[in-house]
């Protein structure tokens, strides 16, 4: 019945990428672009926001294990052969019908966020997901070609995003973060904070990946003022700094992870103008140099589907903030130097930091209708412009654009909304000397350099 279900959904696939030819071509090679970033590969798979919910197959984030990227999707998710960059190859796609889709990859474990409970039934993998379920579902992945889903472990207040935060006593330990969801109520503390401003801490035992369980609740400190959200995203760097950046509200909140099922809180950061109320938006990503001596935040003016990279938009709208991971003083920012139009949706996304030998720090972003962009900030108050590859505006208007870009192993992958999984090479002796990786989960830093 499995593979059944499969045959039909290529079939479906197939024919939705004859309805929408424009959609899947490979077209990133001719986007407008800086001479020194090179479009390589492109796995079709195209999608819209045009469409009803339940009915979206949109792409949104990336991890990576091996040779095999795997790329989220508003219904489950897509396994591709990345072996040729120049030639990636789907393996299989996963249907999961919960929205945004955020995974997590640990060997021949794949964790995938259901961001909020529906109003009637849906589907994940043949299994049946009841009327306003919400939380992770746990899949097995070693047949590749035919991963399962194992278990699913409900959450009051759903998953947004998930960050692998290593593994303790034999469990990966995952932050879960519920980015506000709709109603959402704690029941855990005197205030009953309707918008979930915790971060749940999830174990999932290696040998029984099934048997996934909520170990912890963190509160979060903050907000500043009255815009109470969780974290949207966690980024955390293990080694020899065992920290965790929780973007949240207009607090984004630093812990010590030394022990990784029970966060210990060290300072916040705040910066004018971002998060609060009355700013449309909230802190959104956070991730640390591979030193883990610098935070590097960036937020969501608009929740990312406005055009906020505009000419006349203020430039905190459009930045990566750079911050001191000891005692959070800003240390700089950088701002997208190239003006959007008012029909792009656009901030700064997702991105992460390569994992560099000669010291520098360098950012591959995914910034929505923007595109991709490689940044060099190894002295955050003079940020440069490394690369870019910014594609026309979407015709007819819908969001769309680079939902995340990150480098792994001397590419750069971007998964683009509307239109599958794009490879890029960047040509650049600032990259130069990048340390392969033998996986990624790009929010997770698994190690630290220096």
């Amino acid at each position: 019945m499995k593979h059944s279900f499969r045959l039909v959904a290529f079939a479906v696939l197939a024919a939705a990428m004859l309805a929408f030819p424009l959609a899947a071509q490979a077209d990133h090679a001719t986007r407008p672009h800086t001479q020194n970033i090179h479009a390589l590969g492109h796995s079709p798979q195209p999608g819209s926001f045009l469409v009803p919910d339940g009915q979206r197959t949109v792409n949104s984030d990336i991890a990576f294990w091996g040779n095999l990227a795997f790329n989220g999707n508003y219904d489950g998710f897509r396994i591709v052969d990345i072996s040729d960059p120049e030639d990636p190859q789907l393996v299989s796609w996963t249907h999961c019908n919960g929205d945004q889709g955020d995974i997590v990859v640990w060997g021949d474990i794949l964790v995938r966020s259901w961001n909020t409970g529906r109003a009637t039934p849906r589907d994940c993998d043949g299994t049946t997901v009841p009327a306003h379920w919400e939380g992770v579902h746990i899949f097995d992945i070693s047949d590749k070609a035919n991963p399962e889903v194992v278990g699913a472990l409900e959450l009051p207040c759903g998953s947004h995003t998930a960050t692998a935060a290593g593994v303790s006593a034999g469990r990966l330990i995952v932050y879960s973060n519920n980015s506000s969801s709709s109603g959402c109520v704690d029941g855990t503390r005197a205030n009953d904070d309707p918008d979930g401003d915790f971060m749940d801490v999830i174990a999932v035992p290696l040998a029984n990946p099934g048997a996934a369980s909520l170990i912890h609740r963190e509160p979060l400190a903050g907000p500043t003022t009255d815009v109470r959200t969780g974290c949207h995203d966690v980024g955390v760097i293990l080694g020899d700094v065992d920290k965790a950046v929780c973007a949240s509200a207009d607090t984004i909140n630093v812990f010590d992870i030394s022990n990784p099922e029970n966060p210990a809180l060290l300072f916040t950061i705040t910066e004018p103008g971002v998060g609060q109320a009355g700013t449309n938006g909230r802190w959104h990503s956070g991730a640390f140099t591979w030193d883990g001596e610098v935070v590097v935040a960036g937020w969501e003016p608009g929740g990312g589907a406005a055009p906020e990279c505009e000419a006349t938009d203020p430039d905190v709208d459009k930045s990566l903030f750079f911050y001191d991971a000891n005692t959070g003083a800003k240390l700089g920012q950088w701002v997208l130097p190239r003006p959007q139009s008012a029909a792009e949706n656009c901030t700064v996304h997702n991105y992460n930091i390569l994992p560099t030998r000669n010291g520098r720090y360098i950012a591959v972003s995914g910034n929505y209708q923007a595109g991709t962009w490689v940044t060099d900030f190894t002295d955050p108050a003079n940020a440069v412009t490394v690369a870019w590859s910014d594609p026309p505006p979407l015709v007819p208007t819908q969001l769309g654009g680079a939902w995340s870009s990150y480098w792994y192993n001397n590419f750069i992958y971007e998964s683009e909304i509307t239109k599958g999984l794009n490879v890029f090479r960047l040509s650049d002796r600032r990259a130069a000397g990048a340390i392969r990786l033998g996986h990624l989960n790009p929010q997770t830093q698994e190690f630290s350099i220096g």
